[in-house]
């Protein structure tokens, strides 16, 4: 059995609490046999720039490179709003998704059958909802150049950040869609802003050439990122896989978050190029929920998305697929029993902590497992 190394930066706020859920799940796993990992642990976000005055180090680059895979907690809190912004608790996250190159981010968002009520929609618009957003993460508007706020005197200031694709950047993500729609219902629906955008022109042009050229076994549809996020809550349930650039995917897996019922329900995987030497990818994997730094050390916060990130890496880094089923099946157990995070929680729910739920889905696993 293959030793899987991994690296585990909680950061700030809720990532250690809910980080340690998925210790306790990995410390059952190599108890059980069910796979063997090793663990190191570093720094990164707010912490590490009250530490080191940087929000990574460079020696957590290292490791970072050098590990099977990350698992990434969250950063960021209002106690560093006024450090350097090229030093801020963000930087992070972004330096590590620059530095691996992971430019596929998948957000699956599903409705566990015990909580099709928790969503904001009706139930019968969620019930059974399983889409997945592929944001394209290392180009677009957040690392486009320039990137500038200029005095132009008589108090007057311009901000410019700048959008920016090539297209072998298109390309590479619009092959995950069209692999990962093939592994699912066979369809893609790629968004942007055609209308308006120059890039958006482009984005629309590659993915239309890449799909006529290796893909026209998939459907392919195209629509505009606005009327997209209307979709997502008129009728969410139309869409497979939904592939798009960084600004609109980060702001439509927000979308798709709610209609799950809560962002501590959605994990991620961020996924860069196989090498063709080793056959491997780096790859990070964190929920989607932030820090939440109203709630942090208050044993309150929802481990799920956590734990279901983890889930991602035994799928797509270690091809533990039996073992990632596992992990979603004793999440949709450990509802259906009723236990619910005060994020989730309903009339007739029990409250229970993040202790407790981590528990309860360990246990549900372990007895999966076996």
């Amino acid at each position: 059995m293959a030793t899987h190394k991994l690296l585990l930066l909680a950061g700030d706020g809720i990532g250690p609490e809910v980080m340690a859920e998925v210790k306790r799940l990995i410390d059952l796993m190599n108890k059980k046999g069910i796979g063997r990992f090793e663990i190191e642990e570093a720094l990164v976000g707010g912490c590490a720039y009250d530490k080191d005055q940087v929000a990574i180090t460079d020696a957590t680059m290292a490791k970072a490179s050098e590990c099977d895979a990350v698992i990434f907690g969250a950063v960021g809190g209002p106690k560093w709003d006024k450090v350097p912004f090229d030093v801020r608790p963000e930087a992070g996250l972004l330096r590590l998704r620059k530095d691996l190159a992971l430019f596929a981010n998948i957000r699956p968002a599903v409705v566990y059958p015990a909580l099709a009520d928790a969503s904001s929609l009706k139930r019968e618009l969620v019930e059974g909802l399983d889409i997945v957003i592929l944001r394209e993460l290392t180009g677009g508007v957040y690392f486009g150049e320039p990137k500038t706020i200029t005095d132009l005197g008589n108090g007057q200031k311009r901000a410019v950040d700048t959008q920016v694709y090539d297209t072998y950047e298109i390309e590479r993500i619009s092959r995950v869609a069209f692999e990962l729609a093939r592994k699912r219902r066979n369809k893609v629906t790629s968004m942007e802003k055609r209308n308006v955008m120059k890039s958006g022109v482009l984005w629309n042009e590659v993915v239309t050439q890449i799909h006529q050229r290796e893909f026209k076994d998939v459907q392919l549809e195209h629509m505009l990122a606005d009327a997209g996020g209307m979709q997502l809550v008129r009728a969410p349930k139309q869409f497979d896989v939904i592939v798009t650039d960084n600004l609109f995917g980060d702001m439509l897996s927000d979308v798709a978050a709610m209609l799950t019922g809560s962002l501590g329900m959605l994990a991620s995987a961020s996924l860069g190029e196989v090498d063709p030497k080793t056959k491997k990818r780096k790859a990070m994997y964190e929920p989607v929920h932030g820090s939440a730094p109203d709630i942090a050390g208050k044993g309150i916060a929802n481990p799920i998305a956590m734990l279901a990130s983890f889930g991602m890496a035994l799928r797509y880094s270690f091809n533990m697929i039996k073992e990632a089923d596992l992990v979603d099946q004793a999440i949709a157990a450990a509802l259906a029993r009723g236990l619910r995070t005060a994020d989730i929680n309903a009339v007739g729910g029990k409250s229970v902590s993040t202790m407790e739920m981590g528990t309860a889905i360990i246990e549900e696993f372990e007895k999966l497992a076996s």
